[in-house]
């Protein structure tokens, strides 16, 4: 973990969520993920836009002309943890395409604008990602 994403964690975790550093611009969720090729535990601060109870991230590594690899790690295995203000749940990822992807996008775009540039910046389709809270009764 690089040494800004280190002090967005450590923000987070002391206040509750709320994290004042920017950037980011924009509300916070930690997203816990098991690396695909390290077998590491990671912890990623991502920007997020609520859906219904689900959450919405996208794949953009400020426009940078690769995935992140907490995006292979998810392809790898969607079944995580992740932290929302005070809460911890576990959730399951879903890579969305065509015109939800596009939708959800937009609205991701609208809210924080951006992303828009980081799509501009790069010539890769940027992924977005869904996080859908698995039922309490579900420990696997």
């Amino acid at each position: 973990m690089n040494a800004k994403n280190r002090q967005v964690v450590e923000e987070f975790r002391a206040n509750g969520g709320v994290v004042t550093v920017r950037p980011p611009n924009g509300p916070i969720l930690l997203l816990h993920t098991v690396g695909a090729k390290s077998g590491r535990h990671l912890v990623t601060p991502l920007i997020y836009r609520a859906d219904g109870n689900a959450y919405v991230v996208l794949a953009s590594m400020g426009g940078w002309r690769r995935n992140p690899a907490w995006y292979h790690n998810l392809a790898s295995n969607p079944d995580v943890l992740v932290e929302v203000g005070p809460e911890q749940f576990r959730v399951t990822a879903a890579i969305v395409e065509g015109e939800e992807r596009d939708r959800l996008f937009a609205l991701h775009v609208e809210a924080y604008p951006q992303f828009d540039y980081y799509q501009r910046k790069t010539s890769r389709r940027i992924p977005v990602i869904v996080l859908r809270p698995r039922p309490a009764s579900d420990s696997t």
